[in-house]
């Protein structure tokens, strides 16, 4: 099921992706923390001392998708599960980033949406200095 969303192909949702699988329970994960409609687990190649991906249990492969085809319930639980976990953390302090990647210009690796929550050291800028 391809369709288009403001000029860009959106990639259709692969239930065979690793974050599926995480959700039906046949690749394990280190959970953070989870409600009905969203689950945090730790980042297995951690790009800092707290990298979690926040996750909604349903089907959506990006942000685009997610924010067109997703309930309010599961917009509101999952923004709520993200500050739980930041601040069960203790991020709330010295701070963290958020981060969605959304295709291929953004290397999107996974086709499941889900938001990086990385925090713990300095991250320095967002994006390198590098020209197009």
């Amino acid at each position: 099921m391809k369709k288009e969303q403001e000029g860009a192909k959106m990639i259709p949702y692969d239930e065979n992706n690793v974050f599926a699988k995480i959700l039906r329970g046949e690749i394990p994960c280190n959970v953070i923390d989870e409600n009905d409609e969203a689950l945090a687990f730790a980042d297995v190649n951690p790009q800092a001392p707290n990298h979690v991906l926040i996750i909604p249990k349903g089907a959506y492969v990006s942000f685009a998708d997610f924010s067109e085809r997703a309930t309010s319930t599961e917009i509101v639980k999952l923004v709520k599960l993200i500050g739980k976990v930041a601040r069960e953390l203790g991020l709330q302090e010295s701070g963290y980033r958020l981060l969605a990647n959304h295709g291929e210009d953004a290397h999107q690796e996974v086709p499941h949406f889900h938001v990086h929550l990385c925090g713990g050291r300095p991250l320095g800028a967002l994006l390198s200095a590098r020209t197009p």
